[in-house]
């Protein structure tokens, strides 16, 4: 049985993610980091494949922690076949580089790009005994064309060094038969994040083309595919599952 690492999988885009994957009948290791009664809530209500959850409170900042969340993901379950680095530390109040502090950029940094980092080195050694891995970053929308992002640069510039992470790793791994590739979400908010594409189409969004706002469902249904052993020809991409917002290069 092929085994998922999902970070902060237990609720908002990585809760679709999670769900995708224990529906494929795969097993998975999701972390959490303050919210239990959610992660205690997705075991509930999988309580027919809770055999195949384990939960692991994990801080993506701190790196014995990602140590652990592998050897825990490894003791009980043999195998890392899919990484999924979801979790990410975002900073909502707006502000200047100048306005950061020392103290936030490190979060940004260490929570978004360092943790991609430690997490490739505990995990593709497994993945290259297996001959298979399947690695999938979140990026933003942009993301691959190193745009600027104002209010957010600390955040954009963990992103945008994840993005060449991302195709180097593609080209590196390659030959262990480990694709390599990056999810950059659109516009996807609030209770959205958790919600089918049947619900979304129940809704209209006039500013994104499609008509309709994006769900977890887009962005679970894309690394689903992304993860399959025939998909094994897409790596180092980035995807922008965005119904079409900004192709034009919009100002942002």
């Amino acid at each position: 049985m092929r085994h998922a690492i999902i970070t902060a999988g237990t609720k908002g885009l990585g809760r679709k993610v999670t769900e995708s994957f224990l529906n494929a009948g795969y097993s998975v290791t999701v972390t959490y980091l303050t919210d239990f009664s959610r992660a205690e809530k997705l075991v509930k209500e999988f309580a027919d494949k809770k055999d195949r959850i384990q939960l692991v409170k994990v801080d993506v900042r701190e790196k014995k922690d990602l140590s652990r969340l592998v050897e825990k993901a490894i003791e009980r379950f043999g195998r890392v076949d899919f990484l999924i680095n979801n979790a990410g530390p975002y900073i909502f109040e707006r502000k200047k580089l100048m306005d950061y502090s020392s103290d936030e950029w490190n979060s940004m940094i260490r929570g978004n790009l360092d943790a991609a980092f430690h997490l490739l080195k505990l995990t593709i050694p497994y993945m290259r005994k297996q001959k298979f891995g399947r690695i999938i970053n979140y990026g933003f929308q942009g993301a691959d064309s190193a745009s600027g992002w104002i209010y957010r640069s600390a955040f954009a510039a963990a992103k945008v060094g994840l993005v060449s992470l991302t195709k180097s790793i593609a080209f590196e791994e390659a030959e262990h038969g480990i694709t390599s590739n990056m999810i950059c979400p659109g516009n996807i908010t609030g209770q959205m994040k958790e919600a089918s594409i049947e619900e979304g189409r129940n809704l209209k969004d006039p500013d994104t083309p499609i008509g309709r706002p994006g769900t977890g469902e887009d962005i679970a249904r894309t690394i689903a595919f992304l993860c399959e052993e025939d998909s094994d020809m897409i790596t180092g991409t980035i995807y922008e599952v965005t119904g079409g917002l900004d192709v034009i290069h919009r100002h942002r």
